[in-house]
């Protein structure tokens, strides 16, 4: 029997219980791992995944519940490492996404930043050192317009240009013990509720990349599976985005 590459590893992935976050969770879980599901208001979602898993392989998947708008996640880190008395890897998925107008929005500003920076870097240094203990990996999803700023969306864009350098920063500060990298998507899934496009929208966002179509929530997770047994990899941004930052 061929031993799959994540066999007795168990993985943390924020955000987890739908769209590329379910995606990741189910990529890891194949590779063998146990996974830890967080997830904030997708309570059915995130019960319906775990049941899935747990029926392919009994006690491998947990749910935690939080909201990463808190500023304390320790009482999160302490359920998580409860599961499996360990973590291998750390998958911070979780971000908040829709437009904001050029005017100075606090309740925004706080939101985004907490959430898409504050929180996996809080998460990040929490699990320190169940992951030095393993030789783990932590995975931020940030996105291309982290480097390539997207209009009406100035917070966001930020937000993710902060979670990109915080790869890069920590990739150096938990060197040699702990590999820090990220995926960076571009179009993947069409955004939802306040940030939803219109067709037009749709049409003009296809044609700026040069593969011509939407990625898939399964090649991000093709990215994260890569990153967390690339052994000598660290303190890169992986773009997945069809070539859009090739187009100007």
């Amino acid at each position: 029997m061929i031993e799959l590459p994540l066999s007795g590893q168990t993985a943390l992935v924020t955000g987890g219980a739908r769209r590329i976050g379910a995606a990741i969770v189910r990529g890891l879980h194949a590779a063998g791992a146990k996974v830890i599901i967080h997830y904030h208001q997708s309570n059915t979602d995130a019960l319906a995944l775990a049941k899935e898993l747990n029926q392919q392989r009994a006690d491998s998947a947990f749910l935690v519940a939080a909201d990463l708008q808190q500023t304390d996640l320790s009482a999160m880190m302490q359920q998580v490492l409860a599961y499996d008395k360990g973590l291998d890897i750390v998958v911070n998925n979780a971000s908040l996404f829709y437009p904001t107008c050029l005017e100075w929005n606090e309740k925004a500003a706080q939101a985004l930043m907490q959430v898409n920076a504050f929180a996996p870097y809080q998460l990040s240094l929490l699990a320190k050192p169940a992951l030095e203990k393993h030789r783990g990996t932590i995975i931020n999803l940030v996105d291309i317009h982290a480097e390539k700023p997207l209009r009406g969306y100035s917070l966001y864009s930020q937000s993710k240009a902060a979670l990109r350098q915080q790869t890069m920063s920590l990739a150096k500060e938990l060197a040699p013990y702990i590999r820090v990298n990220a995926v960076a998507p571009g179009a993947i899934l069409w955004p939802e509720d306040k940030a939803a496009l219109t067709a037009e929208q749709k049409a003009a966002m296809l044609k700026n990349i040069p593969l011509q179509r939407l990625g898939t929530a399964e090649e991000i997770a093709a990215a994260v599976l890569y990153l967390s047994t690339a052994t000598y990899v660290t303190g890169v941004i992986l773009p997945v985005e069809g070539g859009r930052l090739l187009v100007k």
